[in-house]
């Protein structure tokens, strides 16, 4: 039997009963977030039963399910695990005690608005999420261009726009375009064969395929499909590797008349080291962007979304929202849900001050900082001179805080890659691209990175 140091210096083992397992880590989390959302989210909460590895956590209601899993899943895995090492994985069930029995929710009433529980898994043959289809994505000017393309590319599969790339910037809603793509096909075409995939999980596969010599394998799996969509393709960039393997498959499905979706946070003449002849091959198709929402957009967004909760506000509160968030999708989703699980707590509908209050309290407001106040703090931060910042030095202890420069002022302030490129020493906007993205990737996995920058927002 494995034993693991928890935390708190004492050893577990993996025998640790439900109980105790959601006790130990109840209280490491609760170390981690604020107490509002420790109560919010985790009051109800516990661990129902332990099978193979993974941990099935029991939630009152597909909101707080949803949230929780979406929020809160990386942290409640490395908590878990650090109690009792073979989890393998989180599974989210909906479900509730009572007296101290668990009443599973298929003898209970659904959440307003919520879909059925088989709805919400994703279908492992094809990996598309049943969620993203086309009767709950928003058309406005901002995208009606790639909605478009995304309607001819299924009423003509493999020949009207082969392939179809669409890029934008992060929460635009380019995945459930794609996935839309996927899932409309699937209901129309019973017989076409359908996939999706993020360029990452791709990357992953052919790693366990070439250290356990099963690449010919991974070739046959993903040469049978009639449509096949991947999803981030800047992530592989210098990955050398996974383009040649990438290349030929599209040459494969290409020839053969079968469709290719791709999707990407920018255009592919853009994305730093990524070959030419796979350029040349994503320029061949149709090749659309998903701009940010006008206001009008971003009101129609929230009203399809409260719908989906099951929830209807006012059209004042919705225009405030509106007005208050221009950025992207996911923003306006976050902030949604945060007036929506208001409602539900306190049971009644929100007036437009709570709302305004709340909205106050819980975003970022938007800023406008000159470019050298940001370099000063991130400088200050790191203790280094702000100077250095924009000469040509490539010192380790110069290299980070710059990087840390370009990906705030990329993310936070939405300034152009050349712009900031010239406001930074003059450089080269490939060069913002690269630190813009390494930053993005590394945020992944790096928690002391994320809170170096979470002070950093602060100071800002």
């Amino acid at each position: 039997m494995q034993n693991v140091d928890s935390p708190s210096g004492m050893t577990q083992t993996q025998s640790m009963d439900n109980k105790e397992l959601w006790v130990l880590a109840l209280a490491e989390i609760e170390g981690g977030i604020s107490k509002a959302n420790f109560t919010t989210w985790f009051k109800d909460a516990y661990i129902s039963k332990q099978e193979d590895g993974v941990v099935y956590l029991s939630l009152p209601n597909q909101f707080v399910k949803e949230w929780v899993s979406s929020k809160y899943h990386a942290l409640l895995l490395k908590t878990l695990r650090s109690f009792v090492g073979d989890v393998r994985s989180l599974e989210y069930v909906v479900s509730r005690r009572k007296h101290d029995q668990v009443e599973d929710t298929h003898t209970l009433p659904p959440t307003p608005g919520a879909l059925p529980l088989q709805d919400l898994y994703i279908n492992k043959e094809d990996n598309l999420n049943p969620r993203y289809v086309f009767d709950s994505f928003v058309v406005g000017s901002f995208n009606e261009l790639a909605y478009a393309a995304a309607q001819q590319v299924i009423k003509n599969l493999g020949t009207s726009y082969n392939p179809l790339f669409v890029y934008g910037r992060t929460g635009y809603g380019k995945t459930h375009l794609i996935q839309g793509v996927g899932n409309v096909v699937k209901k129309n075409y019973p017989n076409k064969k359908v996939f999706y995939i993020t360029s990452e999980k791709f990357s992953q596969e052919l790693v366990n395929a070439l250290q356990s010599n099963k690449v010919n394998a991974f070739k046959e799996k993903y040469r049978k499909y009639d449509v096949f969509i991947m999803d981030d393709v800047q992530f592989l960039s210098h990955k050398e590797k996974m383009q040649e393997e990438l290349f030929h498959l599209f040459n494969t499905l290409y020839d053969s008349n079968r469709q290719i979706v791709f999707s990407s946070d920018q255009h592919p003449n853009y994305i730093p080291n990524l070959e030419e002849r796979l350029k040349s091959r994503f320029n061949a198709g149709m090749i659309v962007d998903i701009g940010a929402p006008d206001k009008e957009s971003r009101v129609a967004i929230l009203k399809a979304k409260s719908g989906l909760l099951g929830f209807s506000f006012n059209d004042e509160v919705l225009d405030h929202l509106a007005a208050t968030i221009d950025g992207n999708v996911r923003e306006l989703e976050g902030a949604l849900n945060t007036l929506v699980c208001q409602c539900q707590l306190k049971q009644r509908e929100l007036s437009l001050g709570e709302v305004k209050t709340l909205l106050k309290n819980n975003l970022r407001p938007r800023r406008i900082i000159p470019v050298k106040d940001v370099v000063r703090v991130i400088a200050d931060f790191y203790n280094i001179d702000e100077e250095s910042v924009y000469k040509k030095t490539r010192k380790k202890e110069v290299v980070k805080p710059r990087q840390l420069i370009m990906y705030i002022l990329r993310e936070d302030f939405s300034l152009p890659y050349p712009a900031i490129g010239q406001k930074i020493g003059n450089r080269d906007h490939t060069t913002v691209i690269h630190s813009y993205e390494k930053i993005k990737r590394e945020l992944g996995t790096d928690t002391e990175l994320e809170q170096e920058i979470n002070q950093i927002r602060a100071l800002l």
